[in-house]
């Protein structure tokens, strides 16, 4: 991956793949670790407006989850070992942009902490938002905004044909000369 050479690992391996291996189960510990991660994560003025339900497969939550998912996903997120599913406080926050930034540093974490633990975890938005939360039963005060699927890759050969392309695409990012600009005076 050009650039990436010189970041540190977990960085430049993350990668966020379209099939996971469904029969790979999440001990208990690796959850709270992952959750931990996210709890760590910096946020303004330490608020912590972060919010995740916690679906293991097979679990109730994930049943719950699982039928709310996009098209386009319910093919491949339902083998994950674990979805976090992600919300936010909307209410009593100074600003609630700032909350859904903060929870964008709490998955990053949770991300970069299910690489360093050998994970491989995919984040999506492609879900309706206002079904799952109330499948889940999400407090009014809690606004879903995205899930992040956590497991072990699957096998490769057995990407749905729609989403072959996606899977086996070199990752590639805008260069920097397109989103900076730096004042090198």
């Amino acid at each position: 991956m050009p650039g990436a050479e010189d970041l540190a690992e977990p960085l430049r391996s993350r990668w966020s793949p379209s099939i996971f291996d469904a029969d790979h189960v999440l001990a208990e510990a690796d959850v709270v670790r992952l959750l931990e991660a996210a709890r760590w994560a910096p946020s303004t003025g330490n608020s912590q407006p972060w919010r995740f339900v916690v679906a293991p497969r097979g679990s109730a939550a994930h049943a719950a989850f699982v039928p709310h998912l996009s098209r386009g996903n319910a093919g491949w997120v339902p083998a994950a070992s674990l979805v976090l599913v992600a919300g936010c406080e909307v209410v009593d926050v100074k600003d609630p942009d700032y909350a859904r930034y903060d929870l964008g540093q709490a998955a990053a974490h949770v991300t970069l902490q299910a690489r360093a633990m050998g994970l491989h975890a995919h984040q999506l938005a492609g879900f309706d938002k206002d079904g799952a939360a109330a499948a889940l039963g999400v407090p009014d005060h809690v606004r879903l905004m995205s899930a992040i699927a956590i497991g072990v890759r699957g096998d490769p050969a057995l990407v749905a044909e729609r989403d072959r392309e996606r899977e086996q695409r070199v990752r590639r990012r805008l260069p920097l000369a397109e989103i900076v600009w730096w004042d090198r005076a």
